[in-house]
């Protein structure tokens, strides 16, 4: 065999690795009612690779998350990206999402978010959640809702990006 026709394998198989590192497009929100901080602490799981695709895509610049130098402006990203892309609604209030942190574990990135909720009896709450829609038209989003020790689990297919859930 030629060294021209080895290394064009080597290469198609390394793309074929990549491209099937995580054949599936699927991230993780669980959120939670706390009723001693009477706010919703959220946690949003998704691959880094894809995040950093997406961020990349949506506002035109170059990005690592795993660069310690570059963690305040990836925060202005990350906090730009999560709260336009997921959001949650009880009744006819809107609840803001604001950033409390993110963090890399190994091939994902955590997103942790609060919704300042008040001191009230959830009946029914609306959730939206566009994560990754802009990168990937399989994408997949599940969403778990915690209230009183209740669990409620559900998931998006894209193009749906709104359920809900009632207690």
């Amino acid at each position: 065999m030629s060294v021209v026709l080895l290394l064009n394998k080597w290469l198609l198989g390394l793309f074929l690795f990549h491209a099937n590192v995580h054949p599936y497009h699927v991230s993780a929100t669980e959120m939670e009612y706390d009723a001693k901080s009477k706010r919703i602490e959220i946690s949003t799981k998704i691959f880094t690779d894809d995040f950093e695709n997406v961020l990349s895509k949506l506002y035109k610049q170059k990005t690592d998350l795993s660069n310690p130098r570059l963690k305040a402006e990836m925060t202005i990203l990350v906090n730009k990206y999560i709260t336009t892309h997921l959001s949650l609604k009880s009744g006819d209030k809107i609840l803001a999402i604001k950033l409390y942190g993110w963090e890399i574990d190994h091939e994902a990135v955590y997103v942790y978010t609060i919704a300042e909720a008040g001191a009230f009896n959830i009946k029914s709450i609306t959730v939206e959640n566009k994560v990754l829609y802009d990168l990937f038209d399989d994408q997949v989003n599940i969403v778990h809702f915690i209230y009183k020790g209740n669990r409620k689990s559900a998931k998006l297919v894209h193009p749906d990006t709104r359920l809900s859930f009632s207690f």
